[in-house]
């Protein structure tokens, strides 16, 4: 540049200067947002005595085995003590619906919020955000039974085992915080985990599980 005629080395530098701002704004506008909020992959164990897990068809249930990858979630917080809980394999989000059953969806919803409470011994307990019983105001709880089935939230009571977890952490991640969708949107995606009140032929259908029509 050196060798340049004057004017020809002050429009190379003025260029330059013009080149390196647009590159600047650009990058605001079409940069990829680095993972700014700080969760954990983890193993939830129920004081029941079962690891929660996930299983690839999304249902939900409680195993003995404390290496299986179906138990691994990525806990990643969405607000003051609050957490989405997902399936690290799958990808999917444990949500609770209006009636108190648990369901795993594609998309992040107001359902997928569970506040996240220091019980006692180190315990941990999961409520849905939005339900609750609407006489008393309790709240209904995340919860394995004996035999390691998923409960309904309203039945579940947060003075007993069975709504107890440990999160047991492996390792501590970044993730982006999950776009919130409207809880209608996942009616076509998500899945109803079967337990003792919800068959395996259960659907979607407004937040509620009913079952399939018999078809002739």
């Amino acid at each position: 540049m050196e060798n340049l005629p004057v004017h020809f080395r002050s429009q190379t530098r003025e260029k330059q200067i013009i080149d390196g701002k647009v590159l600047r704004l650009m990058s605001q506008y079409v940069c990829i947002p680095d993972p700014q909020l700080k969760g954990i992959v983890t193993r939830l164990y129920c004081r029941q005595g079962y690891y929660l897990q996930m299983h690839p068809d999304g249902t939900l249930d409680g195993t003995k085995d404390d290496s299986s990858n179906s138990t691994l979630f990525n806990l990643i917080p969405v607000g003051l003590r609050v957490v989405a809980i997902q399936g690290v394999k799958t990808g999917l989000y444990i949500a609770m619906n209006g009636e108190g059953y648990l369901y795993t969806s594609e998309l992040f919803t107001l359902e997928c919020k569970f506040k996240e409470s220091v019980f006692e011994n180190y315990y941990v307990i999961y409520s849905s955000m939005i339900y609750r019983q609407q006489e008393s105001g309790r709240a209904w709880f995340l919860g394995l039974n004996k035999e390691g089935q998923v409960m309904k939230g309203n039945r579940v009571k947060k003075t007993k085992p069975a709504a107890h977890f440990l999160p047991k952490p492996l390792e501590v991640a970044m993730y982006r915080e999950p776009s919130l969708h409207d809880v209608g949107e996942t009616v076509s995606k998500a899945r109803v985990t079967p337990s003792k009140s919800t068959s395996a032929s259960a659907i979607m259908n407004g937040g509620k599980p009913v079952t399939k029509s018999k078809t002739s």
